[in-house]
């Protein structure tokens, strides 16, 4: 067994390449476990430099240099985030407000609804069973409600952090954009010089990744419009807070659809009970979900699609465990990379035969 293994690891990382591979992935798994949250105004800038790459590329393919065109896409951006700040955040805090307000009577609604089964389904449910639940529930509630207080109190002390970022992050993007040839150069000073299969697995995993940014912040935009035509046209309470719950849930494959959903269900079966209509909005939400999972998602990131669903739940499940927010958010790029680094190990043999071949 353990020549197995020795015979294993000399065919894959005998050569320097694979050995120089293997340490940028470790290096770059060790910064962002450990130095993440220092680093995390460059992570955003970097995040939003991939999604604004895309026009300023035009933009130079439509003679403009390339500091202007930055000038004037960062502009434009900027312009669009402080409309939806001062636009949409009002709107969204307003129907938090008027939710929170409304539990209580939500809660003497499901209570009522709740008592009212053992008399309609005596062999189902017992009361000596109903009573400790419901108790159980209010308890968790004026706990949750605490904890949301004190999150609320405690995200005062984040205006500073904030302003920070407001102020940093642009900064940092325009520089990236700006500069974006002569940092490569000097990252490509620093790199081992035996990098043949880090440039291979670099070239296809940075394509990859400006395509999944650009199209995930697309798929969260037309998810959310669609979903928010959906609820406006019934008339569902809170659509523009529920829209804006469902457009962030793809961010979260699989799994944020599945959660959001739970929200949804319990405003409309709130608002209309067990009804028509509640059946309607149920139908057309989950067409919503279905066209977004069928038909966008494929359009958008096909490379995504060639993996398997399993493997994307264990991805937001790891790197989300390792690196919280943006482990969740770069799982299907980083479950790509894994796929990308293990394809590329194969191409060792190949690479030194080359090389040998060319001395």
């Amino acid at each position: 067994m353990l020549e197995l293994v020795q015979s294993w690891y000399k065919r894959r990382f005998s050569d320097p390449n694979a050995v120089s591979l293997l340490a940028i992935l470790i290096i770059g798994f060790v910064t962002i476990y450990f130095f993440g949250h220092l680093i995390a105004p460059l992570l955003v800038a970097v995040v939003l430099a991939y999604l604004l790459e895309w026009p300023v590329m035009h933009l130079q393919r439509w003679h403009l240099p390339r500091t202007p065109a930055v000038i004037l896409v960062l502009l434009v951006f900027i312009g669009l985030m402080l409309f939806a700040l001062f636009g949409l955040v009002p709107t969204v805090w307003k129907q938090v407000a008027n939710l929170v307000n409304d539990i209580p009577s939500m809660y003497t609604d499901l209570q009522r609804l709740v008592m009212s089964l053992p008399k309609r389904y005596p062999e189902l449910a017992n009361l000596d069973i109903v009573e400790p639940l419901m108790d159980n529930a209010k308890n968790k509630a004026l706990m949750f409600g605490e904890s949301a207080l004190k999150g609320s109190l405690s995200s005062l002390m984040s205006i500073a952090t904030l302003a920070v970022y407001l102020i940093l992050v642009p900064l940092l993007v325009f520089f990236i954009l700006k500069d974006k040839q002569q940092m490569l150069r000097g990252f490509g000073r620093i790199m081992p010089r035996n990098r043949v299969l880090a440039a291979q697995v670099w070239s296809e995993m940075n394509e990859q990744i400006s395509n999944y940014i650009r199209g995930k912040a697309l798929e969260i935009v037309i998810v959310g419009i669609a979903t928010y035509i959906t609820f406006a046209v019934l008339g569902l309470r809170y659509a523009v807070l529920l829209s804006v719950a469902v457009g962030a849930s793809v961010l979260i494959p699989y799994i944020g659809a599945a959660v959001v959903t739970v929200p949804v269900a319990i405003v409309g079966l709130f608002q209309w009970g067990l009804t028509p209509e509640f059946y309607t909005m149920m139908i057309v939400y989950g067409v919503v979900q279905i066209i977004d999972g069928n038909v966008i998602v494929p359009i958008l990131f096909s490379e995504a699609v060639n993996l398997h669903p399993v493997a994307i739940i264990a991805a937001v499940l790891i790197f989300g465990g390792l690196w919280g927010f943006w482990g969740v958010f770069f799982a299907i790029p980083l479950a790509t990379l894994v796929k990308a680094v293990w394809h590329a190990l194969p191409a060792i043999e190949e690479i030194s035969y080359a090389e040998s071949t060319s001395d």
